[in-house]
């Protein structure tokens, strides 16, 4: 049976929530608090985790961030009230599969759930990205290289999962900026510079070549 884990400091809407998945046939787990939601994830390993952001205790997204550095993996759907765009792109970044805004309909809740766990269905079956001689473990957001497994931070792994889905192609900084660090405008940063040079450290350096003024482009061969 499909396992869901609900997150949430507000019991009646936990129970509410309960009462919706377990009509679709999910097993339900439910937690009212951070610290105990963490230790459920970690032991029962559910399909999907349902997870609200502003709870006493421990913040939602320190929750989130508990659970990318556990299982890398596991699929995450916030379900919150706050209209704080910037923490709404922080989870996303992340890890977050789907960010559902309170209040909510439950039809829509249950949509969402049910795309988000066939999405980790697919994504079982098609869980690497290959380019040349280096591979991408989409799970566990692992750089393969020679068989060997290098491990990513966040921002390298969605960084190079933008450059090995656009192969010999020149990807400009603000685009880089935008998908991978959520900046409609140039910040006139160089966190782009260096995260290129973290990962040109993990694979061969020439993988990855410098366009002048424009931006980056990984090699297919």
């Amino acid at each position: 049976m499909t396992k869901v884990l609900v997150i949430d400091d507000e019991p009646d809407l936990v129970r509410f929530v309960r009462r919706a998945l377990e009509t679709e046939s999910y097993q339900v787990l439910t937690s009212t608090n951070g610290l105990d939601g963490i230790r459920l994830a970690v032991t029962e390993q559910p399909d999907l985790v349902v997870l609200d952001l502003v709870m006493p205790g421990i913040h939602g997204e320190a929750v989130l961030s508990a659970l990318m550095a556990q299982d890398p993996s596991m699929r995450v759907l916030i379900l919150s009230a706050t209209g704080d765009v910037q923490l709404r792109i922080s989870c996303l970044e992340q890890g977050a599969v789907d960010f559902l805004a309170k209040p909510f309909a439950v039809r829509e809740l249950i949509a969402r759930v049910r795309s988000r766990l066939q999405e980790n269905a697919t994504s079982r079956r098609r869980d690497t990205l290959q380019v040349g001689d280096i591979v991408l473990d989409l799970q566990a957001r692992q750089l393969l290289v020679d068989g060997k497994s290098t491990p990513l931070s966040q921002r390298e792994f969605l960084l190079l999962l933008h450059l090995m889905r656009n192969p010999d192609t020149v990807c400009s900084r603000q685009e880089l900026l935008s998908e991978v660090w959520g900046y409609d405008f140039d910040p006139a940063t160089n966190v782009v510079d260096v995260c290129i040079g973290r990962l040109r450290a993990k694979v061969r350096p020439d993988l990855i070549v410098t366009v002048r003024n424009v931006g980056y482009q990984l090699q297919s061969a």
